[in-house]
């Protein structure tokens, strides 16, 4: 008697990655996603990856050594994380990922981002980020969840680093993205679950959409299937939980983050179904404070399946001519400083006013930014659009946005003395590699630049993030721990449902990607052997 399948319960890059890795280890695999689409938050993302040690770092001149990345790692997580799963991300990942290339059409390219903390002990200035390549639309595509942003077929390093058409737009090949549209191309995180989900095809695993797992179902300790609303009861010998984060459940977000997003980049499905099944069975919990916070930014009436398109705030805030103030007028963080460090600053807690002090906040900038980059979706050259807040002073931006005047115009005078000097002597913005690296090449300095030419204008920041950090805690196996510390037989998961071993830390580009890989793989070729070994079902 052949044993029950294992259930993979999701479908991003942790899911069809574990659904691979137990359908090479001899297993039946049935993976169930909970919307029409597959791909969740990955299919939305950059889709890079980060991987010390990668087998491609040498195609850049870049060394790369355990000593150094285990430094790096270390530092950032400062303790949180246990050393096994730290160790074992740095010492499995990069054979991990090479078959990935080996066993599916996945191919990746390093990518010349530095780390996100680029003068830290192991860092490295490129490399470690790997994306993958271009990848021509198959099976499943029109299940694939669309990309609201990055849905181009154009790569990272061509957007942020070769091309980068954001500050010489005359590079941007257009002949060259129609003909990548029209033989049905994929970038991004399109690419990255376009070739998995081929993989899962051409190897016949059972890939489902609209099958909402809603709990667990054990018999005598262990996991035994999992019950699909409208279904019943999906039979397994071992589950994979990759259902991703709990950032659109309003809940669970005002029950464990200090500050809860308002602004989610994700999909609106990622409501904590994992989390919720995991803590009904006993799972311990970890990082439930954390998430993957990135600034975001709305046009009104945007929509992405029936909720508000939260954009990235980038260029925004890393090109010249440009700073963040609260409702004080202050500045209060380096404002070129990777995404999830920088937002941490906006949830620091004000005892006098009880609340944040820097929420609400905004970023300032004049007409030599408006003449140069852009603000969103809009272009230099374009007409202000009406959601832009724009007057001919800083008093009547203040007045528009109720910001203090006194604050602003005294922050704003103080910048521009900084500018004239060279150097950001508060905030230290433009003095990172990581900074310069997203700034302007061809200005006079890539980050800095005065704010002194009307109209001024004012584009309000909310609390975003692309997905939550905490969940149950995993061991270095990919198992879900029990609050005794000891496994849960016949539970595994990776991704951003599980406690991330990255904790408060974001290493560099892609790297829950990269964890969500690894733990994936690992976690499917455990339930695989969990299922070889597991015993009869007493019913």
């Amino acid at each position: 008697m052949s044993p029950d399948p294992v259930v993979v319960v999701g479908s991003g890059v942790a899911a069809l990655v574990a659904a691979l890795a137990a359908h090479d280890a001899g297993a039946e695999v049935v993976v169930l996603e909970r919307s029409e689409h597959f791909g969740g938050t990955t299919a939305v993302s950059g889709g890079g990856l980060w991987m010390p040690r990668n087998h491609h770092m040498a195609e850049l001149g870049v060394a790369d050594s355990r000593e150094e990345a285990l430094a790096y790692c270390n530092r950032l997580t400062a303790g949180r994380t246990p050393p096994a799963l730290i160790e074992t991300f740095l010492d499995d990942g990069p054979a991990i990922v090479e078959s990935l290339e080996r066993r599916t059409p996945l191919r990746f390219r390093p990518m010349t981002w530095p780390d996100y903390h680029p003068e830290m002990e192991g860092a490295k200035p490129a490399g470690r980020m790997l994306e993958p390549e271009l990848h021509a639309r198959g099976p499943h595509t029109e299940k694939l969840r669309r990309a609201p942003i990055l849905g181009l077929p154009m790569t990272l390093q061509e957007s942020t680093a070769d091309w980068r058409p954001t500050y010489f737009p005359e590079r941007f090949d257009g002949a060259e993205i129609k003909r990548r549209s029209e033989e049905g191309m994929a970038a991004c995180g399109q690419a990255l679950i376009g070739a998995l989900l081929s993989a899962c095809a051409s190897r016949r695993i059972t890939l489902r959409t609209s099958a909402r797992v809603e709990s667990l179902e054990m018999d005598a300790g262990r996991v035994c299937g999992v019950a699909v609303e409208g279904a019943g009861v999906e039979v397994a010998s071992a589950v994979v939980l990759a259902t991703g984060g709990y950032e659109w459940n309003p809940e669970l977000t005002s029950r464990y983050l200090l500050t809860p997003p308002t602004h989610p980049h994700s999909p609106p499905t990622a409501e904590g179904d994992g989390l919720l099944m995991a803590m009904e069975v006993g799972a311990d919990l970890a990082n439930m404070t954390e998430t993957w916070w990135y600034p975001a930014a709305v046009i009104p009436g945007e929509e992405y399946e029936g909720r508000p398109l939260a954009r990235f705030v980038g260029t925004e805030r890393t090109a010249p001519h440009s700073i963040i103030v609260n409702r004080f007028g202050h500045r209060f963080v380096n404002e070129a400083a990777n995404y999830n460090d920088m937002s941490k600053a906006f949830y620091h807690f004000d005892a006098n006013l009880y609340a944040n002090r820097n929420l609400p906040c905004w970023v300032v900038f004049d007409q030599q930014y408006r003449d140069r980059y852009p603000v969103l979706t809009v272009r230099p050259g374009q007409p202000d659009p009406e959601w832009l807040v724009a007057a001919g002073s800083l008093d009547g931006l203040a007045s528009r946005t109720g910001i203090d005047s006194g604050g602003l115009c005294d922050a704003v005078e103080r910048w521009n003395q900084m500018v004239r000097e060279g150097r950001d002597r508060d905030f230290e913005r433009g003095e990172s590699a990581y900074d310069r690296f997203h700034g302007d090449p061809s200005a006079p300095h890539p980050n800095l630049g005065t704010i002194e030419r009307g109209p001024y204008y004012a584009l309000e920041i909310h609390a975003g993030t692309v997905g939550t950090k905490g969940g149950p805690r995993i061991d270095e196996r990919a198992r879900i721990l029990h609050v005794r510390d000891r496994p849960i037989p016949g539970l595994f998961g990776a991704g951003n449902v599980v406690a991330s071993p990255a904790a408060g830390a974001y290493f560099g580009g892609g790297a829950s990607i990269g964890m969500a890989a690894v733990f994936g793989h690992l976690a499917g070729a455990g339930a695989a052997a969990f299922a070889k070994g597991a015993p009869a079902r007493s019913t």
